[in-house]
């Protein structure tokens, strides 16, 4: 598997663990500022939904991390360039645009900074305090999109 191409599926109890956490933004209940992503499916047009966080960064501009790779939903948001947050009864419709490799390394470490106590067996050893060049090394397996609210 190349790092263009890193997925790592849910394993164990992941899946039920999943379904159990996905509830929450359905609820209206956020930890950590989560949401459920909705994203049409690009072969369905179906929606499809999964738990994000949502991450500001020290620019003010809000991204999404798929800390597992290269998954259905990065997938779904590539090809659709659109997507909409959930928690509870409210709903953000917003636009997306990926994040070249190259300036993922302030936001990778913002993101590890803020949730890596939740993803960091995502990142396979790669910490916070990881150097630039580490960080830029496992950039092309991490998918960043910057998300923009349509008014």
């Amino acid at each position: 598997m190349t790092a263009a191409t890193r997925y790592l599926a849910p394993t164990g109890f992941d899946p039920i663990f999943n379904r159990i956490v996905n509830l929450l933004p359905k609820l209206g209940i956020s930890i950590a500022g989560s949401r459920l992503l909705a994203v049409r499916g690009r072969k369905s047009g179906e929606w499809r939904t999964t738990m994000v966080n949502v991450m500001t960064a020290a620019d003010g501009e809000r991204y999404l991390v798929a800390p597992r790779g290269h998954t259905q939903w990065v997938r779904n948001l590539r090809a659709a360039g659109t997507g909409e947050l959930r928690l509870g009864r409210k709903t953000e419709t917003f636009t997306a645009a990926e994040v070249a490799d190259a300036d993922k390394i302030p936001l990778l470490r913002h993101y590890l900074e803020r949730w890596g106590w939740e993803v960091d067996r995502f990142f396979e050893g790669v910490t916070k305090n990881a150097t630039d060049a580490q960080l830029a090394e496992i950039a092309p397996g991490f998918p960043v999109f910057r998300l923009d609210r349509v008014r």
